[in-house]
């Protein structure tokens, strides 16, 4: 098990007032422990207790043989898995719950009196996960250069007749090509009023001369995500595109000069989306400006108006404006993944986002 990482854990623990807590969802527990474990619909459980007396409740079905720096007790299929924790925990104290814990298992809990009381003990994984380290850091910015190389070769294919479920499977291509373990989700590969979709299902639709075409797209590398769009047009663009794309550009650019430590994530979404705004397109910006981004594509903590957390160094997360015009066919989002530095923020992905038109080889 990470010691700092757990000292990080434990500390925001002590802070919050909880002494223990249990965490299930697979993700956390590699951010801890550094191995994948999937237990399908059985209980498995890390119990982790400020005291340091911390228990891996498993289904004998996992069995480990390596040391992960925490007891593990192992309980068969005949057995009551929830009743082996419960054997762990301070029936006198709150008990922290992962909100990815399946109700059965939480009432099961509470059948048993474990504890006093349960809380989303979430927000403390969440929270410290937030903060990259220094590796972490290095590993996400692996992952956005790897992604711009990938772009780079993904937008040229934009004007070889390729319906976008072709596309999107040329997109994973590269993506393997490049060395990508996974991708960090489906991509989003689409053409005119499918760009104008802010997520589009991707389908059978053939781009044309004129389109906007939306490319979003992302590759997990090391077990860390990254995450960028880019649109692009083919042939040419009208007056029209040309001013919806500028006008997207600059929220892009606002929303990144306004993500710095001390800042409020609102305040980065209110960069952008003033702008917007003020150049008479503001209902058509449907969607919050970004999201955190680490171990999974969306995590905890959101670029929107409704969220005031302080900015902390450390941090990771996009900024992606966008203006969508179903009618017109029109739809552009431009995204970038920024890491939060001591004086401001640097951005992930470096791949060109000045008007781009993609034409044929002759």
């Amino acid at each position: 098990m990470d010691k700092s990482k757990l000292n990080r854990i434990t500390a925001k623990m002590q802070e919050k007032g909880l002494s223990q807590m249990i965490v299930s969802d697979p993700v956390s527990i590699f951010y801890l422990i550094e191995k994948w474990i999937f237990p399908g619909e059985r209980f498995h459980a890390l119990y982790i207790n400020t005291n340091g007396d911390n228990h891996f409740v498993m289904n004998r079905l996992f069995p480990q043989n390596e040391d992960l720096g925490v007891p593990v007790t192992y309980y068969d299929d005949i057995d009551d898995g929830v009743a082996v924790m419960a054997q762990f925990t301070d029936k006198d104290a709150a008990l922290g719950i992962d909100k990815n814990l399946p109700s059965k298992f939480l009432l099961r809990l509470q059948e048993l009196g474990a504890a006093s009381a349960y809380c989303n003990g979430s927000v403390i994984f969440d929270k410290v996960r937030q903060i990259k380290s220094e590796e972490e850091q290095k590993l996400m910015k692996e992952s956005g250069a790897m992604l711009d190389s990938v772009m780079g070769k993904l937008i040229p294919w934009v004007v070889k007749g390729l319906s976008e479920k072709e596309l999107n499977a040329k997109c994973i291509e590269l993506l393997k090509e490049e060395g990508f373990e996974d991708r960090s989700f489906d991509p989003i590969t689409a053409y005119a009023r499918g760009a104008a979709d802010p997520h589009h299902i991707t389908d059978d639709s053939k781009g044309k001369h004129g389109d906007c075409v939306i490319l979003d797209i992302g590759g997990v590398w090391k077990n860390y995500c990254s995450d960028m769009t880019r649109t692009v047009f083919i042939g040419e663009y009208s007056d029209r595109q040309k001013e919806i794309y500028n006008i997207v550009l600059e929220a892009n650019k606002r929303g990144i000069a306004a993500a710095k430590p001390g800042a409020k994530m609102s305040d980065v979404d209110k960069a952008a989306r003033d702008y917007i705004t003020e150049k008479g397109f503001g209902e058509y910006f449907t969607h919050r400006t970004g999201h955190s981004i680490g171990m999974e594509c969306h995590e905890t903590g959101d670029v929107s108006s409704a969220n005031d957390e302080i900015i902390e160094v450390g941090q990771c997360f996009s900024v992606e404006p966008g203006i969508y015009l179903y009618d017109e066919g029109i739809g552009v989002r431009i995204e970038d993944i920024v890491l939060i530095t001591e004086d401001g923020c640097v951005t992930l992905n470096n791949y060109p986002k000045e008007e781009m038109i993609v034409v044929p080889e002759e």
